[in-house]
């Protein structure tokens, strides 16, 4: 014997959808809160220079998409928490850092910032061939209120020309986690 609950609809006390299916298998969440939602992600695919030992903010300047128009990609490069929306998320971010062809250095790295303040920090330590380009990744869960605001710097300790080599491996975004 089988038991089986056929709906279309699964409301609250106050009659409000919660969840909707169209009766062919889709099922649409109706409810922010069962929703990973805020999420973006944002690229940079050219490259941007870096200055020697001093952090720059990496312009993650391409969407990928964004489901709350949270990520600015045109002015300050930042995803900002919107409002009804705080919870902990998580954030990650990678870039690829080169050099000129004459020029090595120790180390590259990229820092998750949290409303102007350093939160999360990761080194690459390569005592670098100046052909070698790291791939230095970051990520945090964070617990966020409305308006908080995330970006990304990156530096290198030494070098001429440093820069984010524009590739599709640079990469920032975030989404909010459901159930944490």
């Amino acid at each position: 014997m089988t038991s089986k609950l056929k709906v279309n609809v699964i409301a609250d006390g106050g009659d409000n959808a919660i969840m909707t299916s169209d009766g062919s298998g889709t099922l649409t969440l109706n409810n922010a809160a069962l929703k990973n939602t805020p999420a973006f992600e944002a690229t940079r695919t050219s490259d941007q220079t870096l200055s020697s030992s001093t952090y720059a903010k990496i312009q993650f300047n391409t969407e990928t998409f964004d489901t709350a128009g949270a990520y600015d990609n045109t002015t300050n490069y930042r995803f900002t928490v919107p409002s009804g929306q705080a919870g902990k998320y998580y954030i990650y971010a990678s870039a690829t850092i080169s050099s000129d062809a004459q020029t090595q250095f120790n180390f590259g790295n990229i820092v998750i910032y949290k409303n102007g303040s350093e939160y999360r920090n990761l080194i690459s330590d390569h005592r670098a061939n100046p052909v070698y380009r790291p791939y230095v990744a970051v990520h945090a869960i964070m617990v966020l209120a409305v308006s908080d605001y995330i970006e990304i710097y990156g530096r290198v300790n030494s070098g001429t020309t440093p820069k984010i080599q524009g590739t599709n491996a640079n990469y920032f975004g975030a989404y909010r986690l459901i159930g944490a």
